[in-house]
């Protein structure tokens, strides 16, 4: 069952304390709903998850009733503000299974470049062989279970563009060797292999990466010039930029999956191999 949050500036509030120069910071705390029996709400089933405050008493899911008291307060601020809450708590897909976060590749990862690739592609028209994107422009975890509008704008909320770089083999060495020299990024296309800090292959669709070959890569315009200190662009033959940021992709992409009846879930692809130093592959 997905966790409920409740934000702590709302209790301080309904104690007066932000009145009184506090300086609050914003954190999730899980509660667990045992006392009330409240659980997290979707747009459509509020009553359901949350019950309904009706005159002065705040009537709980577990048929409890509360007359006063900061239970009441609470429970009729939070539901007075899921109207305007209603787009981001729309469910808008369906998730297997929990998708963490792991170094230096796993599912979530993998399923973001490949519709990175995917969609860079499509709307630029132009054939895309490997992509390249940053892990710290994925900022949360896919939940099980049900998947809401906020879930995938929290996940990619920075305002990034699909871009498309054409870039000689011997550019995109120069990046592998940065990542394989410091920290991996996220890849998709090319399976890497490093150990001790080095490279030790490289392959696109099953063939070594040609130095001289041109590539079509898909990036984000974050890492064009500088971003988490990547230079993509650099020596770019080409370099076009989309229209729209990520999560404009990935929720239309999310919605689509559902309409055709399809979940998300995505295995880990081992794009990128770590060799250990008493490996002798």
């Amino acid at each position: 069952m997905r966790r409920v949050f409740i934000l702590i500036p709302f209790l301080f509030a309904c104690l007066g304390l932000s009145a009184q120069g506090v300086d609050i910071e914003w954190s999730k705390k899980p509660v667990d709903g045992h006392f009330t029996g409240v659980w997290a709400s979707n747009a459509a089933n509020v009553t359901e998850a949350m019950g309904f405050v009706k005159g002065n008493t705040y009537y709980a899911p577990n048929g409890k009733k509360f007359r006063r008291g900061a239970t009441r307060d609470v429970a009729r601020l939070l539901i007075d503000a899921q109207p305007a809450m209603a787009q981001v708590k729309e469910v808008i897909g369906y998730s297997t299974e929990f998708m963490d976060r792991k170094y230096p590749e796993c599912p979530l990862y993998d399923w973001f470049v490949d519709e990175l690739m995917r969609a860079t592609a499509d709307s630029l028209d132009r054939k895309v062989d490997i992509g390249i994107t940053n892990r710290g422009g994925i900022r949360i975890e896919m939940p099980q279970g049900e998947v809401f509008y906020d879930d995938i704008m929290s996940m990619f909320p920075f305002n990034n563009n699909l871009c498309y770089v054409a870039l000689k083999g011997k550019d995109v060495r120069v990046i592998l060797d940065q990542m394989a020299a410091s920290t991996f990024q996220i890849l998709g296309g090319i399976k890497v292999v490093a150990k001790n800090g080095k490279i030790v292959s490289a392959t696109v669709n099953g063939e070594p990466l040609d130095d001289e070959k041109v590539y079509g890569v898909a990036t984000l315009n974050f890492l064009l010039d500088g971003g988490d200190g990547y230079f993509i662009a650099k020596n770019a033959l080409e370099v076009l930029q989309s229209k729209g940021w990520v999560y404009d992709t990935m929720i239309p992409y999310v919605k689509s999956l559902t309409a055709a009846g399809k979940p998300i879930e995505f295995e880990n692809q081992h794009w990128i191999t770590i060799l250990k130093e008493e490996d002798n592959k």
